[in-house]
């Protein structure tokens, strides 16, 4: 690890303690430091949705940011904040494609078209819905199985990162990982994973 990436590191701790603390502006002063990072996961995350989604990387961070800071929780490090984000991202996908379905049946909801929109492209509220209760569903099962698929697949961590942030040896986590896939395979079904 370079001499930057160590300062950031460091500032990041630092920044957590300080939000733990419930100091003023530590959160946004976190978030400051770590955008770049949240806005590779909301672009990772946006990538494994259907083209034409509604929502955009900068609405997906800012509208995390916002559920975050509400509730300002403790993070022991720059992982443990990224995955926590990256599942607040996960359920904002979620919601919205759930507030989709409910205005194609009539609900009356007016949906907010967001300005960086993707391409025009198929609906895939369904397939984020079903993702979201397979994923209920296996926590119920093994609840560590969740937290590796949402390291790996939200939040875009590497097996060894993924490892490493739930303190948990590789070989664990690629074993776990074909669990995790094979179980959203059967849950979800063919023609929707």
């Amino acid at each position: 690890m370079g001499d930057d990436s160590a300062e950031k590191y460091e500032r990041i701790h630092e920044l957590l303690a300080r939000v733990d603390r419930h100091e003023p502006d530590a959160f946004g002063d976190l978030v400051a430091v770590v955008y770049p990072e949240l806005k590779r996961l909301a672009h990772f995350q946006l990538t494994r949705e259907q083209p034409g989604h509604t929502l955009n990387t900068t609405a997906i961070v800012h509208e995390a940011y916002v559920r975050m800071a509400s509730g300002a929780g403790r993070w022991d490090d720059r992982k443990h904040f990224l995955r926590a984000a990256s599942a607040v991202m996960r359920h904002l996908l979620v919601d919205h494609a759930r507030r989709k379905r409910a205005d194609k049946r009539g609900s009356g909801n007016v949906l907010l078209e967001l300005e960086e929109s993707r391409v025009e492209g198929g609906d895939d509220s369904l397939a984020v819905l079903a993702l979201d209760n397979a994923l209920k569903d296996i926590a119920e099962i093994d609840p560590r199985l969740e937290q590796i698929i949402e390291c790996r697949y939200f939040a875009g961590l590497s097996i060894d990162d993924t490892a490493e942030a739930l303190g948990m040896s590789v070989r664990t986590v690629e074993r776990d990982v074909q669990r995790a896939r094979a179980y959203l395979v059967e849950a979800m079904g063919p023609d929707e994973h």
